[in-house]
């Protein structure tokens, strides 16, 4: 993507590694501001992560997995980070089948986003899963988890307790809610 504003464009100087880990990087770049001054920028690398909406008989797929980052569990989507050279499309078909066992005989892009442009690189490719099949989960060693299949009132009340609160979720939830009003609103 181009730089759509080049008059807000800042230039880095200097960049700063600071840590390097299995999943991210941290890095303090020093960068030149549009009006000539210099400035800080910590910034995270993330390679990527994809992310699966997969509704199985009218129930949303999530799974349940305690997150240290907030010291408790979160239901989420299928979700997990790309590996070096991957195709997004192939990790969310592994991600889907890894944490709840399914497969899906058709999936479509959705969407990519980025979850925090401020400091972070990170950007999701949400797909949409369809015409699933049920097989074995084969969750990564350190994963532990469940998998909860939820319709469209109880994916509610779980945003609303606050059971779902990550924004790839509840994007998905939404996006859920749109295609079964368009459901509703063209018979189908």
């Amino acid at each position: 993507m181009t730089n759509s504003n080049p008059k807000l464009t800042e230039k880095t100087i200097t960049t700063k590694p600071i840590f390097s880990g299995k999943v991210i990087s941290l890095q303090i770049d020093t960068v030149e501001l549009p009006d000539g001054s210099t400035g800080m920028r910590e910034i995270i690398r993330h390679p990527g992560a994809v992310a699966v909406l997969a509704v199985k008989d009218g129930r949303l797929l999530l799974v349940d997995q305690y997150r240290q980052a907030l010291g408790r569990c979160e239901l989420e989507i299928p979700a997990g980070k790309l590996e070096a050279g991957e195709d997004p499309m192939e990790a969310a078909r592994r991600e889907l089948r890894e944490e709840t066992g399914y497969q899906c005989a058709k999936i479509t892009l959705l969407h990519s986003f980025y979850t925090s442009p401020g400091f972070a690189d990170e950007i999701i490719h949400l797909y949409l899963a369809e015409e699933l099949t049920a097989g074995d989960m084969a969750p990564d060693e350190d994963e532990f988890l469940e998998v909860i299949e939820a319709n469209y009132e109880e994916v509610q009340r779980y945003i609303e307790e606050g059971r779902i609160s990550d924004a790839k979720t509840i994007l998905a939830a939404y996006i859920w809610r749109l295609q079964l009003i368009g459901s509703r609103e063209t018979g189908k």
